[in-house]
């Protein structure tokens, strides 16, 4: 940040948060006004100066002269002081530098220097007679019945050109002007209005006591985080659908963030029902021009419900009333470049310093989450029950060892899975099938050798693509063509291990040749709107079979689904994290509620090879969320773990493997000294994943009660033992992925 003095005719005009032409040198670079302050320590004039968010800020230790702005670029600030806070809070509490946590503020379409409103012309057809001849007569009716219109629409429309509508414009009988046209996201979408629906007793529970809260948010009382913990179907929705009308009374603002972009499609449509043009969307699958007139729209006042994935949550809306997290347990909150911060916490955070509410919605809460509900720091809001007293689907856990051992081999499907699926074809019923892992085969090994094909640049076995017949990296992206013979004998006997949604596409193919099957994942997803029209097609029963990763497992609304089979419930289960269990169990619950969401009765079969396990269990109703809960926090707090302490994840990266490991060997005892007493310091050990990308990762946790102690220790050591050019250091505070 730099320090300039604000001109005479600027300083009537100035606040926080405009944007500015400034000087940098010989250069004139944009940038944004972030404190105000009277004078700058050193400085000979005695001038308005501001900090400008373009550089690392110093100020020389001998008198200086500030250098002035050259002008205002535009009268409404890009941001507003409660934003700025809760960057300074992000840049303080993940450790991270505050410029980074300030453009977390700004899509990049909006920082874009290039990036401009869209202009076109637009025709206003005016009333009274005019001298006309038949064909532009009949012309000026049609554009008269249709109000009006962008001229490129109008030329399609009415089969006419450009210059047929000019000479309108020559005769008087239209206007043409130029205007600014809105890239609007749900410019194709057919949304029919929708009212409130009635609501059930918990439903009803629920939303007394957030109304309750809205009401005395708006006097400026302090509010409390809300975890509403509602069954997959118990009408969440409906439920933030009529909160965030409360709040519009008020004339407050709204934000509401889902986890997956795939999720957003079905999200925004309902909530465009409801508030129509009043509603904003933010995500990364939006090109940047609609990003960008979607951001400004927000900051201009014209919406005040914003919808979007994480960074959704730093909308620029001023007079903020709500904030719904739905599915908070989901790890895709959390940001996985700097700053690491996590959405949910952050949303409780803003919620604290614009003293609105929050609502953390789940069917399967994070154990962070239940914990705080269980001592008090939110208030727990329960929805037990599905809309209209629907049954929750019948669970059937089936034991893939007694399946292999009956085949003589391992199978992709039970027999009851496959003769449930021929039933609900026949019915005209759908079904989902989850796998959380896309391809064709996990690996290409030799059955002569057992060499395992794998990246060169990290460590992990190629997956085989079957599409483009190619081997494929799943963490750096990296191919190479498919080998037709081991590289370690020479022997052309490779056998592909495993299973992938390509290889399960292909199976269901075989067993139902008439089935209309879609696949949803990674692979297919990739070109803009693709989720949209994949959803839309099953929406539209033109689909039997959806097959696809976790983008399908959740909140997504499909009355015609009876059936969802998991195929492999295992793959998550026994990973080396502590929140394996936790999660495979909130994976299964949550694509276990697709099914029977309306007045069709769901059936759900999960195909394991650990039935006995706790969270299979729960996720089959023979034990309840309460048990795992208190299973798995008892384990925590005996191991230390969060969230009875926060863990910071220190990823250490070097091409040189030795170079990497030395330093963190080092650093690790630096910080078990310096912090002796008042942290835990694990080990420097290689990362689950030790190469991605061609650097060799190792890492280090760091475990306390204090986020501040550990940052401030932290902060220390770094600035006291500057890193190695060649070994970066990445600082993951409240780390929930340590790959």
């Amino acid at each position: 940040m730099y320090d300039y003095a604000v001109p005479d005719l600027l300083v009537s005009q100035i606040q926080v948060g405009l944007k500015v032409n400034a000087p940098l040198g010989s250069r004139t670079v944009e940038a944004y006004i972030i404190e105000i302050i009277e004078s700058a320590p050193g400085a000979d004039e005695e001038q308005l100066p501001l900090f400008s968010g373009i550089a690392a800020h110093s100020l020389p230790a001998k008198s200086f002269k500030l250098r002035h702005l050259y002008a205002i670029l535009d009268p409404l600030p890009f941001f507003y002081p409660g934003l700025i806070k809760l960057a300074r809070w992000i840049a303080g509490y993940y450790c991270a530098p505050f410029s980074l946590a300030l453009r977390c503020m700004l899509p990049a379409a909006v920082r874009s220097r290039t990036m401009r409103a869209k202009e076109q012309l637009y025709v206003e057809p005016q009333s009274g007679d005019f001298k006309l001849t038949k064909r532009q007569s009949e012309l000026l009716n049609e554009i008269r019945r249709v109000g009006g219109g962008w001229i490129t629409f109008l030329t399609r429309e009415f089969a006419c050109s450009p210059q047929t509508i000019r000479n309108l414009e020559k005769s008087g009988a239209v206007v043409i002007e130029q205007r600014q046209m809105r890239r609007d996201p749900l410019a194709n979408r057919k949304i029919l209005p929708t009212k409130a629906m009635p609501l059930m007793d918990e439903q009803s529970a629920a939303l007394d006591v957030i109304s309750d809260l809205i009401k005395r948010s708006g006097k400026s009382e302090k509010t409390i985080p809300l975890l509403l913990h509602g069954v997959t179907g118990s009408g969440k929705t409906e439920v933030y659908l009529q909160a965030i009308a409360e709040v519009l009374e008020m004339g407050r603002g709204a934000i509401v963030l889902v986890p997956e972009i795939a999720l957003t499609p079905q999200t925004v449509q309902r909530f465009a029902a409801r508030f129509g043009n009043r509603i904003a969307v933010l995500h990364s699958a939006l090109s940047e021009g609609k990003r960008f007139d979607e951001w400004h729209r927000i900051r201009k006042g014209d919406a005040d419900v914003v919808i979007g994935a994480r960074s959704a949550l730093f909308a620029p809306l001023r007079n903020l009333g709500l904030i719904v997290v739905d599915e908070e347990h989901e790890p895709s909150y959390k940001q996985d470049e700097t700053p690491r911060y996590h959405a949910r916490d952050v949303a409780v955070v803003r919620g604290m310093m614009e003293n609105c509410v929050v609502i953390l919605g789940t069917a399967t809460p994070s154990m962070e989450s239940w914990h705080n509900a269980q001592t008090g720091k939110y208030k727990l809001l329960t929805m037990a029950k599905r809309v209209s007293d629907r049954p929750m689907p019948h669970v059937h856990i089936v034991d893939m060892r007694m399946v292999a051992g009956s085949a003589g081999h391992a199978m992709i499907f039970s027999t009851p899975l496959l003769d449930a699926i021929k039933e609900r074809i026949e019915r005209g019923e759908q079904s989902i099938l989850f796998l959380n892992r896309r391809g064709f085969s996990n690996s290409l090994q030799c059955t002569k050798c057992g060499y395992v094909f794998e990246c060169k640049d990290c460590s992990v076995p190629y997956t085989y693509h079957a599409e483009d017949t190619c081997l494929r990296c799943h963490v750096c992206a990296g191919w190479k063509h498919l080998p037709s013979a081991c590289p370690g004998c020479n022997e052309p006997v490779l056998k592909y291990a495993g299973y992938g949604t390509q290889r399960v596409e292909k199976a269901l193919r075989s067993c139902f040749p008439k089935a209309r099957i879609l696949r949803m994942d990674a692979d297919v997803t990739a070109r803009r709107s693709s989720h949209d029209e994949l959803l839309d097609i099953f929406k539209n029963r033109d689909a039997d079979i959806l097959l696809g990763t976790q983008m399908i497992a959740k909140g997504l609304d499909f009355p015609n689904v009876t059936l969802v089979g998991v195929i492999n419930a295992d793959m998550s289960l026994h990973m080396p994290d502590i929140r394996a269990a936790e999660r495979t169990w909130q994976l299964l619950a949550q694509v276990s509620g697709r099914a029977g969401r309306a007045h069709l009765p769901g059936e759900v079969f999960i195909q394991t090879y650990s039935p006995d396990h706790l969270s299979i269990r729960v996720a089959g109703g023979s034990e309840s969320f309460e048990t795992l809960a208190k299973q798995e926090l008892a384990e925590r707090r005996e191991g230390g773990y969060p969230p009875f302490t926060h863990m910071i994840c220190l990823t250490f990266k070097g091409r040189i493997e030795r170079q990497c490991a030395t330093f963190a060997q080092f650093f690790a005892r630096e910080l078990s000294r310096v912090g002796k007493g008042s942290m835990r310091v694990s080990d420097a050990i290689p990362a689950p994943l030790s190469k991605a990308r061609g650097y060799y990762r190792y890492q280090v946790l760091l475990r306390s009660t204090s986020v501040k102690k550990m940052n401030a220790i932290l902060n220390k050591l770094i600035t006291c033992q500057k890193p190695r050019e060649d070994v970066k250091i990445i600082i993951d505070v409240d780390a929930i992925n340590l790959m």
